[in-house]
This record gives structure tokens, sequence and C-alpha cells, in this order.
């Protein structure tokens, strides 16, 4: 997490700017809002209109979007968004799927939220619970080592005494299949490259079946992370429909790459493994809805989300309540300064993203009927720290708008547009057609705050009908 006084949450004005400029119009007693009308006036109302109209209008924007940026990054709420999930970390702590903490995460934002002046409300789902367990690993041949571990979600346990066997270590799905006799009664050790995350998760998603089906007892698959310090990683793993499900966890990219090179000398490696894993029946929750009605267009919304649960190792605070964070403080800052939006400001938090978007695809369920009326989801759960671009996946005309949208940015060096954007809690959106871009782009090896966002209708979500 940066630290106080850096710039980690600047994603929520990004966010708000991003949709000030594209989809909404300011209230009259708003300061820029002469200007944009004048721009907005010189616009035609047609489907169809002149790129140089498009973004005559977006520019006038630039007054109400410094307002933004120097309320978050010089004024009152400067590090507000810091706070406030400092605040909430330490008050709820991991969020798992299913868990009394995640309850009590819920009530405590539905009550700050609602403190903060927001109209709240609570949407009912079912969710997965899934409970980790006392979990161990240990090598015992070659040499006895404690393997660290982390067991994936929805995995079964094993037996009380565990399950003790030889070790196969493979690179890859292609290798497994090539050495499928080798595998029977044994524990599979997946030691496969990271390549990227949307590639090599495939293996943490996977494994466990492709295991089961050549006889596997279990598999340990490497962390899905390109750096480790004897540090394993967990996540959700799915298990095929009438494949033998077998227990499954994340090992250490050290642990992985060891038994690597002790089976390339020929050297017979045998583990013991002790998990107890369970998973309980569904869970009764709620996803977390806030907004602002527009004053021209109420029934069209504008969506801003992140996920309220986490895994049960760490505290959340990067995955995600800094995205639950950010897209509350947009918001708030829109509320802050006496904005009003032309459509409806709806942030949602979800509730079980991290066993598949379970919650955001209940949301969807519900709320596809009324499809048209999304003129934009945006969804933040890459981490919180400098924006650095907007990710866009369009037309080339809209990609066009997208570049002027992103030059109100230029305050906070953020004008780069690049390619692609996606989601988990999103997703059913873009299955459905509706274009996606995804704001600011990742920094190195960090995906750097990113926001999905789906454009319907360009460039008439543009206009100022």
């Amino acid at each position: 997490m940066a630290q106080e006084g850096g710039p980690p949450f600047l994603f929520s004005l990004f966010t708000f700017l991003f949709m000030l400029s594209s989809l909404c119009d300011c209230h009259p007693h708003s300061a820029g809002f002469m200007r944009s009308m004048a721009a907005a006036r010189a616009v035609s109302n047609h489907t169809t209109r002149k790129f140089s109209d498009i973004a005559t209008e977006v520019a006038g924007y630039a007054d109400v979007a410094k307002q933004i940026i120097d309320l978050a990054v010089f004024g009152a709420a400067q590090n507000r968004s810091y706070r406030r999930l400092a605040d909430f970390t330490d008050a709820i702590g991991n969020r798992v799927s299913g868990s009394h903490n995640l309850e009590m995460a819920i009530k405590y934002m539905y009550n700050a939220m609602t403190q903060d002046g927001l109209d709240v409300h609570l949407e009912p789902v079912k969710i997965p619970h899934w409970v980790r367990g006392k979990e161990s690993a240990e090598m015992i041949a070659p040499r006895a080592k404690s393997l660290a571990i982390l067991g994936l979600g929805s995995s079964v346990g094993t037996p009380p005494e565990g399950i003790e066997a030889e070790v196969l270590v493979v690179q890859s799905f292609e290798e497994l299949k090539r050495r499928a006799s080798e595998a029977m009664g044994r524990i599979v050790v997946f030691n496969q490259p990271f390549v990227s995350y949307g590639e090599t998760v495939a293996y943490r998603a996977y494994g466990a079946s492709e295991a089961a089906k050549e006889g596997a007892l279990a598999t340990l698959i490497r962390s899905i992370t390109p750096f480790s310090i004897n540090s394993p990683h967990t996540g959700w793993q799915d298990y095929q429909a009438g494949v033998k499900r077998i227990p499954s966890a994340c090992i250490t990219v050290e642990d992985a790459e060891l038994m690597w090179r002790m089976a390339q000398r020929g050297q017979k490696i045998v583990v013991r493994l002790t998990m107890g894993a369970k998973t309980l029946p569904d869970a009764d929750s709620f996803n977390t809805v806030v907004e602002i009605t527009g004053w021209q267009h109420p029934e069209q919304v504008v969506l801003l989300s992140g996920h309220l649960d986490s895994w049960d190792v760490g505290q959340g605070a990067m995955d995600d309540g800094g995205g639950a964070m950010i897209s509350w403080e947009a918001l708030s800052l829109i509320k802050d300064l006496g904005l009003r939006p032309r459509r409806t400001l709806r942030t949602v938090l979800w509730t079980a993203e991290e066993q598949g978007g379970v919650g955001a695809q209940q949301y969807y369920n519900l709320h596809k009927v009324n499809m048209s009326n999304f003129d934009l989801v945006m969804e933040s759960d890459l981490g919180t720290f400098t924006p650095v671009a907007l990710q866009f996946t369009g037309s080339d005309a809209a990609r066009k708008v997208m570049a002027e949208v992103v030059k109100l940015l230029f305050p906070i060096n953020t004008t780069k547009l690049e390619a692609h954007g996606e989601g988990t809690d999103i997703s059913p959106w873009m299955q459905a057609g509706v274009p996606g871009n995804e704001g600011a782009s990742s920094q190195f090896l960090t995906q750097i705050l990113p926001a999905t966002c789906f454009y319907r209708c360009l460039p008439v979500s543009l206009s100022s009908q």
C-alpha cells in the first residue's frame, strides 16, 4: 500500500472524470456548468455526430475536472480513501466468502456510506462458504523440509491422517499427458513457468481435475506469480464435472523449483500433505449498492464497482478493499462538490468475487432486463497505485472519443490510451456484447489502478441529450 501523502487513490477522480466527461453533465449549481453547457449546445443531438463536436463537448468539462482534482489531491479529500481503507481493514480484517467477517464488512460499509450522506441499499445473494481448516505439507524424501502451502478455494480436504505419496513434477498440462502413466497414485506438482496471470492461472484453476484424470491423489501448484519470497498464493480452483475431486494447494516458486531440480536429477521425492478444507452450505449475503440519482436521466446508470470479500490469509487491503474505497470515493467527491450527474451514478460493492464473481453474476441476472439503461460499467480490482493509462476495447471511432476523455486527466499525468479491458465482476456484461475499457494500466509487474468500463452506443452516450 502506498504511504500517506502519495497518490494511491487518484483513481477515484480518474473514475469520476471519465464518467463526468462521457456520460453526465453538471447541474447548474456547479462551477463549470456555463462553459460545459455552451460546449454542449454546439453539439448536434443526432445519433451520429462529428468527432470535432464530440471533442469540443468533452473539452468543455475541463473546469469541472480541475475542481475534482484539486479536491482529491490538494483539498479536504486528500488521503481520505487511504484513511477509510485503513480504518476498514483494521476493524474487519479478512473477509472470505460466507464468513462472519464478510457480513460485518457489509454492515460496516452500509453504515459508513449512509453516514456519508449517500443513498445505500442491500441486494440479497447466495454465496459459497468454503473453510480452509488446518493444513500442512512436508517433503520427507530425499530430505526433510517443511513446505509452505495454501489450500485453494473449493478444494476438498485430505483424510485426517493426510496423504503421503511420491511426487511427479511436470511443467505443463502437455507434459502431464505425456507422462500420464507416472501420475497414478502420486501427488502431481505443477512447476509451470509464469507467462502472465491470465494465461498461467489455468494451472491453479484446472490443475486438480487434469491430474485426477490421470489417477493422481493430490496436486501442489506453483503459485501464480513472477516473484516469491517463500510466499504461496491462494485463489479459487474449479473442479470439472464428472472428475474425481482431489485436494489441491499452492506452493512457493522456490519449493516448486527445488522439486523440479531434484526430479531432473532422478531423485525420488515423497511429500506428506494434510488439509482440513471443507465446503459448507451456501450462505446468505448481499451486494452493497450506493448511488446518486441522475437529474435528467435517472433510469440510465453509470456503474462503478469493487468487491468487499477477500481471501482469509491477509487483510484484503489491495484485493479489493482499495477498489471498494475508490468506488465509494468517486461518489463522495461528486457529493462534496455539489455536482449533479445527468445519469444515475451507482457504486456496487460485490460479494464473493474471489469465488468466481458469484455476487456480480446474480446482480447481472437480476438487472440484465434493463441492460439498455446501463451506459457504462467499471470495476476497480487490479491495484491502487498511481494511475498511468486508460485501457479500452471498442471501435476506432470510440477510441478517438476516449482519447479526448483521457486528456482531461493531464493534471495527474494520465493521458495514455491502451488496448484491452476486462474484469471478473463485469464480465457478464462484456459477454453480452457490451464493449469495454479499463482505466489505468500495469506499471512493470504491478497492475495499477484498474477500472474496467463498458461503453454503449458511442457516440450517443457522449451527447448532451
